[in-house]
This record gives C-alpha cells, structure tokens and sequence, in this order.
C-alpha cells in the first residue's frame, strides 16, 4: 500500500477541520439552546405555582371579608375599640379619656396632640401625645389605668424627666451669691406619653 504524502495530509487534515467546524457551532448552539430551555421552563414552573398561590389566597378573600365583616358587627370586640364614625372623632374621644386617666391619678395634663397614625391601615389607629407633670405615682397609676382601660389603649413611647436638682452652695468660692432656678418643692415629673388605640370608624 502507497504511503500518502505530506501534503496530502495536510489537505486531509485541513478538509477535516472545515467539516468539523459546523459540527461544532450546531454542537454548542444545541448546548446553548438546551440550557437556555431549562431555565426557562424552570421560571415557567415557579411562575404557575406563584399563580396558583394567588389563585388559593383570592379564592380564600370572600371569605376573609365576611369574617372581618362578623368581627365588626359582633358588639363584644366593640368594646375594644372606639366607635367613632371619623378618626378625629376617636382621637377627641382619646383625648378626653386620657384627661379622665391623668385627673383621677392627680396629675395634671400639660398638653395633649393627635398624631397622624400609619396611612392605609385596617382598622384605623388614632394616636396623642400628651405630657403630664406629676409624681412617681402618678405615673404608676397612669399606666396601670391605661393598660385597665377599655377600649385598649396602647403606650407606643414614655420619656420622663425629673423637676428636681442637685443641691448647691448659697455662694461660689470667691463669696458672691449663686442664683438658683426655682425649686419645685414636690420634686415633681414631667412625663410624655405617646397613646394610641383603634377604631372601627372609617374616613379620617
């Protein structure tokens, strides 16, 4: 058998490789595709199991709503909310509750203000604040009268500040006279409460 020269070879080899190269684009570009297929049938599935929680979860809506509907017209959770057409109406009612709390705690109601509560909630919030000077006991009574109170009210935030001061010398060293603050005798607090309860009433 003759042997095949060099250059038929190369020329062998060269038609070879032009074959192959085809084969090879067709080869990754099926890989490509493959894969590209799988991912996309793998958002498909996520994409129908997605939809069929939200079909489930407005399927159960109706009965969500006549549930919630049972909840408003039953009188006993009434109780636990204020039934006030409006939420300014309710935040008035609040205030004049939270005024009731702080005179039977013998404080004194140094100034009170509705507070906007979080848009688009359900049932609506009405919130005040309200700062009260008091003693230590004032106070206890306050939030134990507050967690006592019906419908529910709820402290969100306390900050309290004490009226008393250190003791200071009648002069300072060199023998002039320290002029000192007015001194609250009953060593009094000051305390601010943020309060707020809901209501079952609609339009603010």
């Amino acid at each position: 058998m003759k042997a095949l020269s060099r250059p038929t070879i190369v020329c062998v080899l060269a038609w070879v490789l032009l074959l192959s190269l085809p084969l090879l684009l067709i080869g990754g570009l099926a890989i490509s595709w493959s894969g590209q297929m799988g991912g996309l049938s793998g958002r498909i599935a996520d994409s129908e199991d997605q939809l069929s929680r939200f079909r489930r979860m407005i399927g159960t809506l109706p009965e969500l709503r006549a549930e919630l509907e049972q909840v408003r017209s039953n009188e006993s959770f009434k109780a636990f909310y204020f039934n006030a057409p409006t939420a300014a109406l309710a935040g008035a009612e609040l205030q004049r509750q939270v005024q009731d709390i702080v005179t039977a705690a013998n404080g004194r109601l140094i100034s009170t203000q509705i507070l906007p509560g979080p848009p688009e909630e359900s049932p609506p919030r009405v919130r005040v604040r309200t700062q009260i000077q008091g003693s230590t006991e004032t106070l206890l009574d306050v939030l134990y009268n507050l967690e006592q109170a019906r419908p529910f009210l709820f402290v969100d935030q306390v900050s309290v500040r004490s009226s008393a001061r250190p003791q200071q010398p009648a002069a300072d060293p060199r023998g002039r006279a320290i002029r000192r603050p007015p001194v609250n005798p009953a060593g009094e607090l000051t305390i601010r409460l943020d309060i707020f309860g809901f209501t079952l009433g609609g339009d603010t």
